[in-house]
C-alpha cells in the first residue's frame, strides 16, 4: 500500500467521526457510540477496510490516548475549581469504585458462571466511570457547576484506582500466591510514585513557564505536551501509576496562572478529541459484531445490574454524609457513563494471557456500549426534570478567542476567585495590577460586568485580565498574591517624631527619582504601600514609611493627608481634563484612606 493511501483512510476516518459527533450532539448521544460503530463498520468483521486483531497494539494506542484526555481532564478542572468538591469526589473515586467493582464483580460471577476472582475482574473493569465520555457530556451539559465538578474530579481520580484493581486481579489469576498484603502494596506503591511524579513534574512545568518567555506562544503548548509524556514515562519506569501521575501534573498546570494559558488550554482540548476519536476507533476495530449477539443476553443483565443496583447504591453510600440531597444522588449515579477505559482495560487480561480473555473483552465491550447509549442519552433530560440544571454551561466556557490579542503582544488571564482568597472583599484598584494590566471584565452569576475601581471582588467570580506579554513574570508573581496575600491596604506605619523641618514637599520628578509608576523609595524615604496606579501616563500614589502620602509623577507632592489634600485641590485648578481625572483618583484615596480615620470612625 502506498503511504498516501492510509494517510488518506486516517483522514478519512476522523472527517467522519467529525461529521458523527455533530450527528450524535443532534440525536442526544454520546459521540463515542458513533466512533465506536465507525470502527466496527471499517474492521476486519465489517467491510474489512482495515483489519485488526493485535490487542497489544490497541492496548498501546489506548494507553497513550488515555494520558492524554486524563492531563487534559486535569487541565480543565484545576484544583482551585474541584476544591470545594474534593472530598465528594475522592470519596467516589475510590471508594464508590472499590464498591462498585465488589457488588457488579459478585453479579458477573453469578451471571456468567465465573469464579469469584474472574467476576471481581469483570467489576473491576466497569467500575470506572470514563473521563472522555464524561467530560464530552459536560460539555454540552447545564449541569449545576457543583454536581458537574464532583463528576470531573471522580472520573480523574477514579482510572488510576480502577487499573489498579484490574492489574492486581490479572496477578492474582497468574499468581496464585498474589495475596491482600501484596493487593495493598501495589496499591500504595503505585499511587504514591504516580502521585509524588505527577506533582513534581507539574510544579516543575509551572515554575519554568511563569520564569520563562518563550519566543512563540506555539511552543508554550510543546512544554506542556512534554509534561504529559514525562509524567506518564518516568512514574511507570518508577513502577508507579503512569495515569494518575498525568491527572495530577495536569491539575497543577491548571490550578497555577501562566502565559499563554488560553492558548495551552485550546492545544490539549483539540488534543484529547483526537486522542479520543483515534482510541474508539481503534478499539472499535478489535470487536466481532458477531461475538457481541452470543453475550447481549447477559451482558445486558449485568449493565442492568451495573446501572440500577451497583452505581446508585455506592453514590448514595458516599455522598449522602456529605450533604448530597437524593435528587442530587440521582443524577451521580445516572451520570456513571463508561466509555473506552473500561474497553481498554479489558485488553490487559487478553495481552496477560489469562484464560478466556477474549470472551470478557466481548462481555465488557456490550456492557459499555449499552451503559453509555442508555445513560448518556437520557441524562440531560433527567437532570432538568429534577430541577438540577441551570442556565450556565456545567464548565465554564472562554469569552474571547486569545489569538488575535496575543499576536498584538498580550495575554488573557482567566482568575477564578475562590472563597478565603486574599482579594475577595478588595476593590479592583487595590489589585496592585501594573500600568500594562488592566480588569477587562468580571464574570459574576453569569453576567459579565464591566468593573470599575471601586468595584469589589466577591467569591464565585472570574477575573479576565488583560496584560501586556512583558509584565507576564510580575503577573504571575501578583496572581499567587490575590490567593495567599498579602494585597491591598497594608497597616499604616507609626509616624516617627520629626524636628522643625519641611513637612510638604512639592518639586519636579526627575529621572533620579526612578519609575514614577512604581518607585521603591521617595526622597530617601522607603515605599511601604501603593495606593493608586495612573492608567493613562507614569504615576502613582503611594505611602512612605515615615507615614506622609507621596503623589509622583510630572510633579511630586509629599506630604500629609491635609497639606496634599489642599495642594491637589489647588493644582486641579490650573490642569487640563486628562491631569483632573487623576488628580481626582488620588484626591478622593487620600480623603477616604481608612488608615487615616480613627478605630471608632464608621467604615466608609
Amino acid at each position: 500500500m502506498h503511504i498516501g493511501e492510509p494517510i488518506l483512510i486516517a483522514g478519512a476516518l476522523l472527517a467522519v467521526a467529525l461529521a458523527a459527533s455533530m450527528l450524535a450532539s443532534r440525536v442526544r448521544l454520546p459521540g463515542l457510540v458513533f466512533f465506536l460503530a465507525i470502527g466496527m463498520l471499517v474492521g476486519s468483521d465489517g467491510i474489512g477496510l482495515i483489519p485488526l486483531e493485535d490487542f497489544e497494539l490497541a492496548q498501546s494506542i489506548g494507553v497513550i490516548a488515555l494520558a492524554i484526555i486524563l492531563f487534559e481532564g486535569g487541565l480543565a478542572a484545576g484544583l482551585v475549581e474541584v476544591r470545594s468538591v474534593l472530598g465528594a469526589s475522592l470519596s467516589l473515586a475510590i471508594g464508590a469504585t472499590i464498591l462498585t467493582a465488589i457488588v457488579t464483580g459478585l453479579a458477573a460471577g453469578w451471571i456468567f458462571d465465573l469464579t469469584t476472582t474472574e467476576g471481581l475482574l469483570v467489576g473491576a473493569i466497569v467500575a470506572g466511570t470514563d473521563g472522555a465520555a464524561i467530560f464530552g457530556l459536560l460539555r454540552g451539559s447545564t449541569l449545576e457547576r457543583r454536581l458537574a465538578r464532583t463528576l470531573e474530579g471522580e472520573t480523574g481520580l477514579n482510572d488510576p484506582i480502577a487499573v489498579l484493581l484490574v492489574v492486581g486481579l490479572i496477578e492474582v489469576l497468574k499468581a496464585p500466591g498474589f495475596g491482600l498484603p501484596d493487593f495493598l502494596w501495589l496499591f500504595v506503591r503505585e499511587l504514591g510514585i504516580g502521585a509524588a511524579v505527577g506533582v513534581a513534574v507539574g510544579w516543575a512545568v509551572t515554575a519554568v513557564l511563569r520564569n520563562t518567555r518563550l519566543e512563540s506562544s506555539g511552543l508554550y503548548p510543546v512544554a506542556t505536551l512534554a509534561a504529559v509524556a514525562v509524567s506518564f514515562g518516568l512514574a511507570a519506569s518508577l513502577h508507579g501509576s503512569g495515569f494518575a501521575a498525568c491527572y495530577l501534573a495536569g491539575l497543577v498546570v491548571g490550578s497555577t496562572p501562566i502565559p499563554a494559558e488560553r492558548t495551552i488550554a485550546s492545544f490539549h482540548d483539540g488534543l484529547a478529541w483526537v486522542a479520543q476519536l483515534s482510541m474508539f476507533l481503534v478499539l472499535g476495530l478489535l470487536v466481532d459484531p458477531g461475538e457481541l449477539i452470543h453475550v447481549a443476553p447477559q451482558a445486558t443483565a449485568l449493565a442492568l445490574v451495573l446501572m440500577l443496583i451497583a452505581r446508585p447504591l455506592v453514590i448514595f453510600l458516599c455522598t449522602t454524609p456529605l450533604g448530597y440531597s437524593v435528587k442530587e444522588n440521582v443524577v451521580l449515579s445516572w451520570a456513571g457513563l463508561r466509555g473506552a477505559v473500561p474497553i481498554v482495560m479489558a485488553t490487559f487480561p487478553v495481552t496477560a494471557g489469562v484464560p478466556g480473555a477474549e470472551e470478557l473483552f466481548d462481555i465488557v465491550f456490550f456492557v459499555v456500549l449499552l451503559s453509555t447509549v442508555v445513560q448518556g442519552a437520557t441524562f440531560e433530560s433527567l437532570a432538568r426534570r429534577l430541577g438540577l440544571t441551570t442556565d450556565e454551561p456545567a464548565l465554564p466556557r472562554p469569552l474571547t478567542e486569545a489569538g488575535t490579542i496575543r499576536r498584538m503582544g498580550a495575554e488573557v488571564l482567566e482568575f477564578p476567585v475562590v472563597e478565603g482568597d486574599a482579594i475577595v472583599g478588595l476593590p479592583v484598584r487595590d489589585l496592585g495590577l501594573p500600568r500594562e494590566a488592566n480588569v477587562n471584565v468580571i464574570v459574576r452569576d453569569g453576567q459579565a460586568i464591566p468593573p470599575r475601581g471601586s468595584t469589589r471582588i466577591k467569591a464565585g467570580d472570574r477575573l479576565h485580565v488583560l496584560y501586556r506579554q512583558e509584565t507576564a513574570r510580575e503577573i504571575m508573581a501578583l496572581s499567587s498574591s490575590w490567593r495567599r496575600g498579602p494585597i491591598g491596604p497594608q497597616p499604616r506605619p507609626r509616624r516617627p517624631l520629626r524636628g522643625a523641618g519641611s513637612v510638604f514637599v512639592t518639586r519636579p520628578w526627575t529621572e533620579a527619582d526612578g519609575d514614577a509608576t512604581r518607585p521603591e523609595k521617595v526622597l530617601g524615604r522607603e515605599v511601604v504601600a501603593l495606593l493608586r496606579l495612573r492608567a493613562d501616563k507614569p504615576g502613582s500614589l503611594v505611602l512612605i514609611d515615615d507615614g506622609r502620602y507621596a503623589l509622583c509623577g510630572k510633579v511630586l507632592a509629599v506630604g500629609a493627608r491635609r497639606p496634599l489634600s489642599r495642594w491637589i485641590e489647588a493644582r486641579m485648578r490650573r490642569v487640563d481634563e486628562e491631569e483632573r481625572a487623576w488628580l481626582r483618583t488620588a484626591l478622593g484615596a487620600v480623603v477616604t484612606d481608612p488608615r487615616e480615620q480613627p478605630r471608632d470612625a464608621p467604615d466608609r
